[in-house]
Formats: C-alpha cells, structure tokens, sequence
C-alpha cells in the first residue's frame, strides 16, 4: 500500500490545479443537450480540399481500425462493452469522410450519418464524449465542404453536437485533447453564421492561440514529444489554414498568421523524426498508419501554398527543446531521445526510453524501439511503454521513467549533460540520466555514441551499485544482415540474441530478434558495423 500511494503522490505532485477540479467538474457537471434549431449556414468561398489519408471503410456497415476489421450491424454495436474504447472511438470520428476516394462512398457516408444520428441519441454513448464529438464535428464539415450538402437532420445534429461540446470541454485532460475541442469550435463557429457561431468561433480561437504558445516547443516539436501526435496536430494547424480559404476573413488575422507561420518550423521537425523510408520513429506512443506521414503533409502544405524549409537535413540535427538528436553518415541515419519524457502535468503518452534510439541503413530500419500497438490497460500496454521494449539500458528490472497504468508517470528520468559534436570526421552525441536514482543503488546511466558512415559505437557506464543491467536493441523484422554486411560485437557484456516482438501498428504484433547485453563491470561497449 505503501508503494502505491507513493507513486500516486509522484503522479500527482506535477498536475496542474485545472486537472484536479477540472475532472470533479467533468464527472459532476452534465448538461442537458440543447436541441433548439440550427443557426444559418454560412456560405463557402471555395471546395474542402484536405489531406491524404488511407479509407477505413470498407463495406456499407464494416470498418478496419487499428487492424481489426468489424461491422456496426446494429444501434448497440457504437457502445459495445466487449470491443476497445478506442475501436469505438474510430468508429464516432468519421475519418472515411475525408479519406481518398470518399466520393465513391458518398452513398455510405449519406447513410451512416443517418444512422448515427438515429442510434446515438444526444448525450448518451461514446460517440458524445468531447474528443470523439470534436473529430467527427470537423469531418462532417469537411465532407460537406467537399461538395456533399448534409441532410437537414444533420445539420440540427451538428449544431447539437456543438452546444453539447462548447459545455463539456476537455480542461481536465488538456494537451491533444483540449486542442482538438478547439479546433472542432472553430469549424463550426465558421461553418455556421449568427451570434451563437459566433460565440463558438470566439471560444475556439482563443484556445487555438493560447494552446499553440503552450503546445509547441521553440525547435517546432509539439510538447507531448510523439512524433504521431505531432504529425496529428500538424494536419489540424494546415486544416485551419484551408479553413481561411474557405471563409475569408472569418477567423482572426493574427490568429491565421500564427498557424501559417508554424507550419514550417512543425515540418522541419517532422523531418528529422522520420526515417528514410517516410515514416516516423516510434518514440513515446507512436504507431505507424495513424497520421499522415511527412510526405503527405508536405504535399498539403504546398496546395495551401504555406512556405516551408527545402533545405537538406544537416549531419548534425539537433532539436534541443525536444530532447532529440539525428545523425547522419554515409549510408546510416540515427535518431536518439536524450530529453524528458514528456511536459511534467501531462506525460501521459510517455515510455520509459530515455536514451533509447533507432538506426537505419541504406534505407531500411535495422534498428528499432518496440512500439505502440495498443492504449487498452493491461499487461501488453505497460510492456510496450517499459524500458526493456527500447535500445537503453534497464537496470534492475525496472523501468527509468515509473510508467504504470495506461497513460501514468510517476517518477521519471531527467536527461543531463547533453553534448554533440564532430570529432575528427566522426559524429558524438552524448548524454545521462538521473532515473535509476531513486534505486537503492542510486544508479546513473551515460551513453555515447559515436556514428561514422562504416559504423556506430554505442558505450554505456553505469555508476553507483546495479545488481543487473541489460542494454538491449531491438533487430527490425526479416533483416537481412549479410546484403547490408551489418555485424555486431561487444565488449564488458554477456551478450545473446534472444526472440522479442515489435509492435510498429495498433493491432500488430511481429516476432523479432533482440540482443541483449549483460554489462558486467559498469561499463560497456556495443559496436555495430556496415559495409
């Protein structure tokens, strides 16, 4: 018992004031719907013309999120008890609407918002929760701003659903989350017109400035560090650009020029967090197929003619607000976490990876962290987000950040005496971590690493007293070492392959190798090669 409440006092002494009566206030206040008629609409000045992003639906009634494929065959089906809360929040975001190729599914689209409506009665169920109501909101829009009027009945829901949203916003979750709200104001405070829009787009503009200045770091990075969700609310800055082109003059300047002006320094850092083959590095919860990849975005920041950065990538990319580090020789690239896990009040998406990195060569993951295949609590969630799943070191079989529950941390690793360079040709980042202090032993962990284009030295030192300490590194599925001529060998450890598992997509798990290094003395040295 002991234990437990200390760790609930190291969870808890980091929220802010907001979090606390904000969660009585949620649980406590329950508005009654607001059914009244719909304000006007407002009439657009051009055609929705948005992001690509892959269809999830794929029969009139079944849908494939998060790699299970189900059918809503029945009004129950949109609160089912024994599929995951978030499969169902899939369900109520509507993101088909806005996927390529909605046009040949505009028969579906017309009827499913029917049914949701029909099935969903105002304030009860998952899809009426602030976050799936705030996605599903801007989607409807969208796809009616694409050239797909809604029926009446949609129209009185939309509003609805906005009166219902404006009363029940997420203060008590902040982060993604409050943002999201936010957003979903704006489009509806712009896609209606009359005093009561009015007041929606008001209240969400404000909260999109006052959430951009808290949100993003000073090097582009969005705070929460997951370069998934940072990829998510780089879509929803460029969907607020568009949303100005739809309706001049209608949001305010400043606000419009803040977005655009963000745009570049959020691409820049996507950049550096993606690997050659164009998808992120799975840091923090990140999984693959969530969010656009930069590509994609690129794309849509150029249609909306917002100006970006088209410089190659340097060696050395440094975003020292975040806390991450790219390197680049020859044919590798690396990418390491040296910074903290996340903002102190809201490290809820955090791992335990601490300087953790990934490695590609000629294109291709060889290296990789375990990633994120799902948020449902659980043995298999605490596993994904532990150190052991990330290419650090473990020491004492525990974690470095105290990761528990689904979206919990109590203590957590602080990074210290941050260095790179470039040293006689060779690239050198370096850098420690206080979260094995808290051990008996009051351990510290250093890490250097030395990367030339033939390989990459990784050197560990622990001091203080471990009993055991394993660095492990995660091999990438099916990788063919000898067409790469990719080797290993180390110095001051025990070391062995032995099976792991990767977990890259929600839903997906594959069977990998893993190499764990028993370090011996307190220190140790890993030294990966390549032709």
């Amino acid at each position: 018992m002991r234990k437990k409440l200390l760790r609930l006092w190291h969870t808890v002494r980091w929220l802010r004031p907001v979090q606390f009566y904000g969660r009585v206030w949620f649980r406590l206040a329950r508005p009654r719907p607001d059914l009244s008629v719909a304000p006007a609409l407002r009439g657009p000045a051009a055609v929705w013309r948005g992001c690509a992003r892959a269809p999830s639906m794929t029969g009139e009634h079944s849908f494939r999120f998060l790699g299970v494929e189900r059918e809503l065959a029945a009004a129950g089906d949109w609160n089912r008890s024994d599929w995951s809360k978030l499969w169902l929040y899939n369900a109520h975001y509507f993101d088909d609407l806005a996927a390529d190729g909605a046009t040949a599914r505009v028969v579906w689209h017309q009827a499913l918002i029917g049914r949701w409506i029909t099935e969903n009665p105002p304030g009860q169920g998952n899809g009426w929760e602030p976050y799936p109501s705030s996605l599903r909101i801007v989607n409807w829009i969208k796809w009616s701003l694409g050239g797909n009027p809604l029926e009446p009945a949609a129209v009185h829901s939309l509003a609805v659903q906005a009166r219902y949203l404006r009363r029940r916003l997420e203060i008590h979750l902040l982060g993604n989350h409050l943002w999201a709200n936010a957003k979903a104001l704006v489009f509806v405070g712009a896609f209606f017109e009359g005093d009561e829009a009015a007041a929606w787009l008001h209240k969400g503009a404000v909260l999109v400035e006052r959430e951009l200045a808290e949100q993003f770091l000073s090097d582009g990075g969005h705070f929460e560090r997951s370069p998934m969700y940072h990829s998510i609310l780089l879509e929803d800055v460029l969907d607020l650009v568009q949303l100005d082109r739809i309706y001049p003059g209608i949001l305010p300047t400043t606000l419009v020029a803040r977005l655009r002006e963000g745009v570049g320094p959020m691409v820049r850092w996507l950049r550096v967090m993606t690997h050659p083959d164009g998808d992120i590095a799975l840091f923090n919860d990140a999984a693959l197929g969530i969010a656009p990849p930069l590509a994609a975005l690129e794309h849509y920041a150029r249609a909306l003619s917002v100006p970006i950065d088209n410089a190659p990538l340097a060696p050395l990319e440094v975003l020292p607000e975040s806390g991450y580090v790219r390197m680049t020789a020859g044919p590798a690239v690396m990418i390491a976490d040296v910074g903290p896990v996340g903002p102190d009040y809201l490290p809820g998406h955090a791992h335990a990876d601490t300087l953790s990195f990934e490695l590609s060569l000629h294109g291709q993951r060889v290296l990789v962290n375990g990633g994120t295949s799902t948020y449902e609590a659980g043995p298999l969630r605490l596993q994904q987000r532990g150190t052991a799943m990330h290419n650090t070191v473990e020491v004492d079989g525990q974690d470095s950040s105290e990761v528990w529950s689904s979206f919990r941390v109590a203590r957590r690793a602080r990074p210290m005496n941050i260095r790179w360079a470039e040293e006689a040709g060779i690239l050198v980042l370096e850098a420690a971590h206080d979260g094995y202090l808290r051990l008996p032993g009051r351990v510290m962990h250093s890490r250097r690493w030395e990367l030339s284009d033939g390989g990459l030295t990784v050197i560990d030192a622990l001091s203080g007293r471990a009993q055991e300490a394993v660095a492990r590194y995660r091999f990438v599925p099916g990788l063919d070492a000898d067409s790469i001529g990719f080797a290993w060998r180390n110095e001051g450890a025990a070391a062995a392959t032995v099976p792991g598992a990767w977990y890259p997509r929600f839903g997906e798990e594959h069977p990998c190798r893993v190499l764990e290094c028993r370090i011996s003395h307190g220190q140790m040295s890993t030294e990966f090669s390549w032709r």
